[in-house]
């Protein structure tokens, strides 16, 4: 393409691109595509776009264009590259001169000088970064602009790149640029504090973007180099001027580049400790800060203090000679900072001032208490929001200094005690106490708070002392698990049913306490007498909630019941089962949500036993959504879904029960990640004892192949989960076991053979080995004729190196049942009158001995030895009171275990 010819009829082709006429529109588009390939054309648009007369929509879609083709055409392998040569003559142009008048335009060709530096720079483009800094330094405030702009977007561009050869070409490049950043940046500053103080706001205003440009490249620059860097704050600037809302974004870029410095570089950091703190704590905790800050700063602040008091960095090793010299100077700091006044005023002040509710939260709390105590879990919001970033600070403020802070908030809550009014500091000191429950443990006796004091508070019926109801709810949630006697837990059950009755209430004590029945002192037989009314005024809860986090944490709650009282939760669950379907269908959007349905399907599965079949119709389609690895939802499903599985094979009494869909098993290896390998193996060998023949006939042979794949990579522990699957095959049966598997068999075999190093491995292969020799001879004898065959071997001669191996490992053999079967295993060859049999006689009868005392026990009654793994077949186990009652794949197991060989 013609440069000179060419520029008119393109620019004649974006300017018709412009046009709302789409008979106008639509031909000269699809001109444009066919000239994206053109040698040339990126050549016209450089000129169209850089030219400041033309029509500004025109200019514009030129830049897009010409940003578009970097991406498509820029790289050498794409296909219609650009040629090198058009490529420098580019590089030249968009470095020419930075005066575009117009700021969006501005903007983007910013970019896309990005795109192309972040393929070609700095190897193919040295000299970008030199110009743009000669550039920044003119006199010319418009190109200054420009180029600091530029700089900008080219710096967070470079260190986008991920691979470590990028990483160390950008620290290099960020170690050559840092300083003139920073000057550039206290330059503009400087100017921009002298312009407000003389209150010439458009000077200030252009001022504060160069500062703001300049900041956000050391920024950037932060994660590659450690520098100084000085906060400011200007009172000079009212909450009407044109400058404020800039200044505040300024501001908090400060800060955020403090915290890059502290995050990334922590022992550089160290000699900023100290003025950090200073102006920190100022700010938030002293009347300094009052007019000046905002919520974003208070945050950012608060933050910082976090993170300097809870640094790993910046404390000692518990061997003090152990510690690093940047450790004990960071200590020796922060000790030095934090004076016993210091702490005082911070606890005092986070409680009295930052804890309190605003008028809108308060009204919030009393118009919508679900949606307040949804927003009050939080997750990371501690990071961006005032009130959890107030809560997670005093945690660990209280934490390091608990000795200091414990004194302060006992004594505000002594101070409160006999005052009933809401505006007074019940609420936020409540929260204290409730958030510190963990190191308050020592110093506060909440078995008698609880009986003296809250349990009135509880019975206070004025509606002014509602929200003081809840946060006493709430509060009592919080000190169950930490210090609460176990007799008096009838006495809160009895609460809590009471305070069930308003779901205002409720909510504060089940969404942001642990349930009182998830804790190492619950006692089932306390809580019986109230399970049924309890079980039922949480299934309302859970009908009458909106919020998807609220239903989460009911349906949390609700599991936790349900496994803490298992059986006995029976005759309870009728309408639960009726609604899970329906609140399933409802939640189809909602991954985590369902999740919470599956994790209460199972403690449903292991409460309900055998009468667990009673959920088939609604499980099965659930099971095959959550199992389906082709559908998007089984990322978040998949470990319940099969959990589901696992856990109603082990209870099923049916004969036949192909709980996991015939499509699952057909695409098992798919459903074989690392994370789900040991369940799927469980339900594996649930389905073998559950019914061998007909599950190992219909999906052995695809198991085979995924097993064999899977031992061409995996751990030992791996291994020996894969091959136990095949031994349980081999033992509940044998014949069709030893068919189906007969691909793995060689490699055990040959293993065995050449000494497997790993004793567990080797112990693995010697019970499987040993079970087809003891229950199927004559497949032994056609696994030794292959493998003779494949080693070149004669057979006797191959047989008598298996036995020697076997008789030299044995040791490897750690359970006493695998031990007696490879006794009995290498004993059946006796009787052959094979010389080479004949020949480890000594051996095999030493290693018997061994194993037979190994299973002997004297019964203290006759005085007698017997064998301790004989079963009888009328033995019937002996349950403690505190036992489980075996489940239904436990009598399977001893099913298959009285029908084996005996000696």
């Amino acid at each position: 393409m013609n440069i000179d010819g060419a520029s008119s009829v393109v620019l004649q082709a974006l300017t018709h691109a412009t046009s709302q006429d789409t008979a106008v529109l639509k031909p000269a588009e699809e001109q444009l595509r066919q000239w994206e390939t053109q040698p040339g054309f990126y050549s016209v648009l450089l000129n169209i776009f850089n030219n400041h007369m033309l029509d500004v929509n025109v200019r514009w879609l030129a830049v897009l264009y010409f940003k578009n083709g970097i991406d498509r055409y820029w790289r050498r392998v794409a296909p219609h590259a650009l040629s090198e040569e058009e490529k420098t003559s580019l590089r030249a142009g968009l470095i020419t001169n930075f005066n575009e008048p117009i700021n969006q335009i501005a903007t983007q060709i910013a970019v896309l000088i990005a795109k192309v530096a972040r393929l070609d720079c700095p190897r193919q483009w040295p000299e970008l970064i030199p110009i743009l800094l000669e550039s920044v330094k003119g006199q010319d405030g418009l190109q200054q602009h420009r180029a600091l702009l530029t700089f900008y977007h080219v710096t967070k561009t470079l260190a986008s790149k991920r691979l470590a050869q990028d990483r160390r070409l950008f620290q290099d490049l960020a170690s050559g640029i840092y300083s003139f950043a920073c000057s550039l940046w206290s330059h503009h500053t400087d100017c921009f504090l002298q312009q407000i103080y003389t209150r010439d706001e458009a000077a200030a205003l252009s001022s504060l973007e160069r500062t703001l440009l300049s900041l956000k490249g050391i920024k950037i620059c932060t994660h590659a180099n450690t520098h100084n860097c000085v906060l400011i704050q200007s009172r000079q600037v009212g909450p009407d001027s044109t400058c404020r809302e800039k200044l505040e974004k300024t501001i908090i870029l400060y800060t955020k580049v403090l915290l890059d410095f502290l995050e990334y570089h922590p022992c550089a950091f160290i000699p900023l400790i100290q003025r950090s703190l200073e102006f920190a704590v100022s700010y938030v905790f002293t009347p300094a800060g009052e007019g000046v800050t905002f919520e974003r700063f208070i945050v950012q602040c608060m933050n910082l203090i976090k993170m300097i008091v809870k640094n790993d960095a910046y404390k000692p090793a518990k061997n003090i000679d152990d510690s690093k010299p940047e450790s004990l100077e960071a200590h020796k700091i922060k000790t030095a900072f934090f004076t016993h006044p210091t702490l005082t005023e911070i606890g005092r002040r986070l409680v009295s001032h930052y804890f309190l509710l605003t008028e809108e939260e308060l009204a919030m709390w009393e118009e919508d208490p679900e949606s307040f105590a949804v927003e009050e879990t939080g997750g990371d919001s501690w990071k961006y929001s005032l009130r959890p970033c107030t809560e997670v600070l005093f945690l660990d403020i209280f934490h390091n200094y608990s000795q200091t802070l414990t004194p302060v908030l006992l004594d505000m809550v002594q101070n409160l005690q006999g005052q009933l009014n809401i505006k007074s500091n019940i609420i936020t000191l409540y929260n204290a106490v409730g958030l510190a429950a963990y190191e308050l443990f020592d110093n506060v006796d909440f078995d008698q708070w609880f009986k003296n004091q809250l349990l009135g508070e509880l019975q206070v019926s004025h509606h002014r002392y509602k929200l003081i109801r809840r946060r006493v709810i709430w509060l009592i949630g919080q000190w169950i698990s930490v210090k609460f006697k176990s007799d008096l837990r009838p006495l809160l059950y009895e609460v809590i049913l009471s305070l069930m009755q308003d779901p205002d209430l409720v909510f504060d004590f089940i969404l942001n306490s642990r349930p009182p029945v998830d804790d190492f002192e619950f006692r089932t037989e306390q809580f019986l007498p109230y399970l049924e009314s309890i079980f039922g005024l949480l299934f309302q809860l859970l009908q009458q909630v909106t919020e998807c986090d609220t239903k989460m944490q009911v349906l949390h709650v609700i599991s936790c019941v349900i496994e803490r009282v298992n059986i006995q939760i029976r005759p309870y669950v009728g309408c639960l089962v009726q609604y899970l379907p329906l609140l399933w269908k409802q939640s189809e959007e909602h991954n985590m949500l369902r999740c919470a349905i599956l994790t209460t399907l199972i403690h449903l599965v292991q409460g309900l036993g055998a009468e667990s079949k009673n959920l088939y119709p609604f499980l099965l389609p659930v099971i095959q959504l959550s199992t389906d690895v082709s559908q998007p939802p089984h990322v978040y499903l998949l470990e319940d879904g099969l959990e589901i599985i696992h856990q109603q094979m082990l209870l099923s009494s049916l004969s036949s029960c192909f709980f996991l869909p015939p499509a699952c098993l057909h695409q098992f290896s798919n459903l074989m990640s690392s994370e789900n390998l040991r369940t799927c193996f469980q339900i594996v060998n649930a389905y073998i004892y559950l019914s061998a023949t007909e599950f190992l006939q219909n999906y052995a042979e695809s198991l085979c192949r995924s097993f064999c794949d899977l031992l061409k990579d995996i751990t030992n522990e791996g291994q020996v989960q894969v091959l136990k699957v095949v031994e349980i095959a081999l033992k509940v049966s044998p014949i069709l076991g030893a068919h189906m598997f007969q691909p793995l068999l060689p490699a055990v075999f040959r293993g065995i053979v050449d000494g497997e190093r790993y004793p567990v491995v080797m112990s693995t292969y010697l019970g499987i080995m040993g079970r087809v020799l003891l229950q199927n001879s004559s497949f032994f004898s056609s696994l030794l004729t292959q493998m003779a065959s494949e080693c070149s071997q004669k057979m006797d001669q191959l047989l008598g190196n298996v036995i020697e191996m076997w008789v030299d490992r044995m040791d490897n053999i750690t359970q006493p049942e695998r031990r007696k079967l490879s006794s009995l295993a290498l004993l059946s060859l006796l009787p052959s009158d094979n010389s080479v049999i004949q020949d480890k006689f000594c051996g095999i009868i030493n290693i018997c001995v061994e194993a037979l005392h190994d299973v002997m026990t004297e019964d203290p009654e006759t005085g007698t030895f017997k064998d301790c793994m004989l079963m009888s077949h009328f033995e019937e186990p002996k349950l403690s009171d505190d036992e489980e009652p075996p489940t239904e794949q436990d009598k399977r197991k001893k099913l298959v275990s009285q029908t084996h060989p005996r000696p």
